[in-house]
């Protein structure tokens, strides 16, 4: 779905602050639909991506990527290979593809503070 730029800036500030507010300590997991196609390449994301997903990058992955980045978190669901079938979450009768995504902290301790 298309979305005003200005909406998908309120989610992604939304997020930091939610994000920002749990202790480093603390275990972190995100699941969602982030409509960012993060493609099967890093392409300079090694640290938070596995290289295994399916499809095309698209520009809404880098505000994905970049986020956990941010945060120290890891796409996990594109760490270990998976068959087609397995990748796909949305299907069509024109296309298929992978959106959905599931986060987790990388380090649960010492993890450096997020300073905007």
């Amino acid at each position: 779905m298309v979305l005003d730029e200005k909406v998908k800036r309120r989610f992604w500030e939304a997020l930091y602050e939610v994000v920002r507010g749990i202790l480093p300590k603390e275990k972190v997991f995100i699941g969602g639909d982030f409509n960012g196609h993060i493609g099967p390449s890093t392409g300079g994301y090694g640290e938070v991506h596995g290289g295994f997903d399916f499809g095309d990058r698209n520009g809404s992955s880098t505000s994905l990527l970049d986020f956990v980045r941010a945060f120290e978190l890891v796409i996990v669901n594109s760490m270990f290979p998976k068959r087609e079938e397995h990748l796909i979450t949305f299907r069509s009768m024109v296309a298929k593809t992978q959106i959905d995504y599931l986060l987790f902290r990388r380090v649960t301790e010492g993890c450096a503070r997020i300073a905007r």
